[in-house]
Order: structure tokens, then sequence, then C-alpha cells
């Protein structure tokens, strides 16, 4: 998913509303799901800025892969964070998912993740 993700150009879908829309903190495309922590603007429910990602990278993913069907399961995980504490330990777990996955030795490895754009977001 991530590669096909990166190659269609869907890859700055993620940053497409960044600061307008939400606030993107972190994010991370593996080869099967995406992982991405936000903060919610007034007016953008999560609900809504997620269907806009899935809508348009899945037909995105379909054009460039040739078929057509669902992509992303229909429901995704959210929680809100708590403190400081867990907001790093969130960050961590994102950009360290590819490290975890035995993907790269390194997140700075993974090119498709936030942990290539240090500083930009936070």
């Amino acid at each position: 998913m991530a590669r096909v993700y990166a190659t269609g150009g869907t890859k700055g879908n993620l940053r497409h509303f960044d600061a307008e829309r939400y606030r993107l903190l972190a994010w991370c495309v593996m080869p099967n799901h995406v992982h991405t922590l936000v903060e919610m603007m007034v007016g953008f429910p999560l609900e809504d800025v997620v269907h806009s990602w899935k809508s348009y990278t899945a037909h995105e993913i379909n054009r460039i892969l040739g078929r057509r069907g669902r992509v992303w399961q229909p429901e995704g995980f959210d929680r809100y964070i708590r403190d400081e504490k867990h907001f790093n330990r969130v960050i961590g777990y994102i950009e360290d998912n590819p490290v975890s996955a035995g993907l790269v030795r390194s997140a700075e490895d993974w090119p498709w993740s936030s942990t290539r754009f240090p500083g930009e977001w936070l």
C-alpha cells in the first residue's frame, strides 16, 4: 500500500489540508495501513476528514492498480490524547511502526513517514 500510495501521487493527500482543516502532527503510511496524529480544527469533524482521506486515496490506489473495490476497512481507530507523555508516546509509536514491523532498521529510513520531515509539524 505504501509504494502504491507514494508512487500514485497520493502521498501528499494527508498533508493537503494540513493547517486548514486539521494540524497533522505525525503520520506513517505502512504497507497495509496508515497512522496519523492530528489536531482537528473547528468545523471539520474527524470522521469527515478521515472519510475524505479514505475516499480519495482508495480511488487513486484502485486507479493505479487497475481494479475496483474496497481498499480501507470501514472504521478506523481513534483516541484522545490525555497529556504530554501520551502525546510523545503516540508520536513514537507512529514513527517507529516501520521499525517494529521489521521493514527498516531506523525510522528515518522509512520514506513514507513524518520522521523524514523532523520538526516540520511540531
